[in-house]
């Protein structure tokens, strides 16, 4: 739970970085975040999200 809050603050932080910078604009933005809530609602969704939590783990083992 602490790494998907995580994950997704730091998401939404690069969304709005990339939004002020201008290399996002609104539209694409709200249609991307529209997909990826349809895709967490699918059979994907725990696929997606034991990746992330895969990815973030093997982050975490070779750092420390």
């Amino acid at each position: 739970m602490a790494v998907t809050v995580s994950l997704a603050v730091l998401l939404g932080i690069l969304t709005v970085v990339f939004y002020r910078v201008g290399l996002l604009r609104l539209w694409p933005s709200l249609t991307v975040c529209a997909f990826g809530f349809t895709l967490a609602s699918t059979g994907a969704g725990p696929a997606i999200t034991q990746l992330l939590n895969s990815l973030v783990t093997a982050i975490s083992h070779a750092a420390s």
